[in-house]
């Protein structure tokens, strides 16, 4: 331990002068500069074996496998995409959209040229981050946040070139109208769909019965085409007295979205009232019954909410958790690194601070595996990346961006 022996000798040496300077009690100096220099030595250890500690082995049902911790410098970081040159864009709430190299050092300089009406407004901000389909040939993000009008906020959607550290010719494609003041259930998921639309998840803002209004964005899906004009055959276009963005309704707030990989289809999660969170398939004009239908209460009271957990003329969830899992960040793993988990659908959780592992038959739930529990923090995103590893984001003051390994037996 040469570092160590080093160290040491300095401290002893300077110790040995101080005592050398001071007049009695010598014995007591001398015994309080022998406990700093203990403390000073164990403490520059212990930040040693920190940063040197990057990894945690964990087993799980299907596979070993080693958590990589590649940056623990993101402040509440909401989501990731990855660039065709190894690189990944990762989003902060606060508004920061910030380059990650592929070996995890963060690019202090933030990317600039975002929407001047972007705020961080409770539990709104920068959210997603998504790149179009054909970004090798256009070099176009896009980016849901939550924007201000006035005195109040709501969740928007916008697009620009990128270009080294700036977005160019930036244009808001949506606004969720109205706005309100409230802090919370922003949505902010965005997904393609391959077929030429994108979709944008938005929360009921707090406001439980805007879901229920075809003539408010609230508590909805709504599905554009890429440039952002309303598709002719969204499902109430023409319809008075309705939002023609509108695809789905009755939602609470979606912060998870996957194309399914073999339907096409949009699954989504979306978080309950104190249990009731949902897995759906979002299809055209259904209504997902918030807050007519579900399975969570009242918060506090524990109280009923609407008229129970099921209704004809409404769609009941694939899967629910009672209690609530607060689950955020969602992708089914199609990649060949862990071959265990192929077809299966990957959560993060918030409140247990875990990813869960699900597992369907068609459109019926069959298994559950939960991992990771406190290993990471309070997981906001998932995502599998081009190589097959499986990436999270922790929500967190000092967030960390880890990368799941297989390790072979």
């Amino acid at each position: 331990m040469p570092a160590f022996t080093s160290k040491l000798t300095g401290h002893r040496s300077r110790v040995r002068k101080h005592r050398q300077g001071q007049k009695k009690p010598e014995s007591f100096r001398a015994s309080i500069a022998c406990v700093c220099l203990v403390l000073s030595v164990l403490s520059e250890l212990a930040g040693a074996n920190t940063n040197a500690d990057q990894s945690i082995l964990v087993n799980t049902e299907k596979h070993k496998l080693r958590v990589q911790i590649l940056t623990r410098e993101l402040e509440y970081p909401w989501s990731l995409a990855f660039l065709p040159d190894g690189r990944m864009l990762v989003t902060e709430r606060a508004g920061r959209l910030r380059y990650v190299m592929a070996n995890g050092v963060l690019d202090p300089k933030p990317i600039s040229g975002l929407p001047a009406a972007m705020v961080e407004a409770g539990q709104g901000g920068l959210h997603d981050v998504a790149l179009h389909p054909e970004f090798l040939h256009n070099r176009l993000v896009y980016i849901a946040y939550a924007g201000r009008e006035g005195s109040g906020v709501g969740t928007e959607l916008a697009r620009g070139q990128l270009k080294g550290h700036r977005l160019v010719n930036t244009e808001v494609l949506f606004r969720a109208l109205p706005k309100s003041r409230g802090g919370q259930h922003f949505g902010g998921r965005i997904v393609f769909d391959g077929r030429g639309h994108v979709f944008l998840t938005l929360g009921d803002r707090g406001e439980r019965q805007r879901a229920q209004d075809l003539a408010d964005h609230a508590g909805s899906v709504i599905r554009l085409t890429q440039d952002g004009r309303v598709p002719k055959n969204n499902p109430f276009v023409g319809l008075p007295g309705t939002r023609p963005e509108i695809f789905s309704l009755g939602n609470r707030n979606v912060q998870g979205a996957a194309l399914h990989p073999e339907t096409g289809e949009l699954w989504t999660h979306e978080h309950g009232p104190q249990g009731g969170d949902e897995v759906n398939i979002i299809r055209a004009g259904v209504n997902y019954g918030w807050p007519i239908i579900t399975h969570g209460r009242n918060y506090g009271t524990g109280t009923r909410i609407g008229e129970g957990t099921h209704r004809k003329d409404m769609a009941s969830p694939l899967h629910q958790w009672t209690p609530s899992i607060a689950p955020s960040g969602m992708a089914f793993y199609e990649g060949s690194r862990f071959a265990g988990w192929r077809g299966s659908l990957l959560v993060g959780a918030l409140k247990y601070q875990l990813l869960t592992r699900l597992e369907f038959d068609g459109e019926r739930w069959v298994h559950e595996e939960r991992m990771l529990a406190g290993v990471l923090g309070r997981i906001r995103d998932v995502r599998v990346g081009p190589n097959g590893f499986v990436y999270l984001l922790s929500d967190s003051p000092r967030g960390v961006l880890a990368r799941l390994e297989p390790v072979e037996d």
